[in-house]
């Protein structure tokens, strides 16, 4: 199968690298200093107990030629649309579209953009970002791709896919309620640390009742609109923060701190409810 990886990035490079170094044809789809260094050198992957390097494909998107048989997304979910876009003369009714993108709703805007394809609902667990260029640090054995849908023959081609780069996956029958047990942690906190500009750790100590009901209106909304139950995610989530290093950041607060692009769409946004849309509109009025 031939596989296009957008975005290089933590999640993105480190899924290229190991899909190359499995022997699968895979290219990779990058840019700047980052893609340079790739094509150049190839990519590192720099573990806790080992590193190791491989010859990657890469390129930059606008570069993208003939058809893929599937494409991963691993971009910021703001750049979804655009990155889908300059890469959809590369798409065929057979292709396997899937997101890797924060947020619940990616799959869904990808079965807009491209209505014929064949869309997966998807998330991962993994921890590693862009050390240097070229060269991705991933923290910890954490790794896990979840992927699902109703075309279950799609879902096992990814999986065969994941079992052959020896990473692990999961195909749980209801894919909405994972993506909400991982959305739930990361919208809360994302919007939390953002707004008060402080760490998780402040947050758990000082803002603990905010917390408390910004989950509460996820999982609210969850029912609602899915009819899934992730109220028990509430407390989950407050204590897997509390045990969280007491500086422990955000994606979202650190690009809200370093003037970048943010995912507040996704993350704060998409929740229609009291609180958070509270949140969501003063954020709004600092970007």
């Amino acid at each position: 199968m031939k596989i296009a990886v957008v975005g290089l990035g933590g999640v993105g490079g480190y899924l290229a690298a190991s899909f190359a170094k499995a022997g699968l044809d895979v290219t990779g789809f990058a840019r700047g200093a980052h893609l340079e260094a790739i094509v150049k050198n190839g990519i590192t992957i720099k573990e806790d107990k080992e590193q190791w390097s491989v010859n990657l494909d890469a390129k930059e998107l606008c570069e993208a030629e003939g058809e893929f048989d599937v494409v991963l997304f691993c971009t910021k979910s703001y750049d979804l649309e655009d990155a889908y876009e300059k890469i959809a003369h590369c798409v065929s009714k057979k292709t396997i579209l899937l997101s890797f993108s924060n947020g619940v709703n990616n799959g869904d805007r990808l079965r807009s953009l491209a209505p014929d394809a064949r869309v997966l609902d998807a998330t991962v667990y993994i921890l590693a970002h862009i050390e240097t260029a070229g060269v991705i640090r991933k923290k910890g054995k954490v790794f896990a791709a979840v992927v699902g849908a109703a075309d279950t023959e799609a879902v096992q081609s990814l999986a065969a896919l994941f079992e052959k780069a020896a990473l692990r996956y999961k195909t749980p029958q209801n894919i909405k309620e994972a993506l909400y047990k991982k959305y739930i942690f990361i919208a809360a906190f994302a919007t939390l640390t953002s707004y008060y500009d402080t760490t998780i750790g402040d947050i758990v100590k000082n803002h603990y009742d905010e917390a408390k009901q910004l989950l509460t209106e996820i999982a609210q909304q969850a029912k609602e609109q899915e009819n899934i139950d992730i109220f028990d995610e509430v407390q989950k989530s407050l204590d897997t923060a509390a045990k969280l290093p007491y500086d422990s950041t955000t994606s979202m607060y650190l690009d809200f701190k370093n003037g970048k692009k943010t995912e507040l769409e996704n993350l704060s946004g998409y929740v229609q409810k009291p609180f958070m849309q509270k949140l969501y509109n003063e954020l709004k009025k600092r970007i």
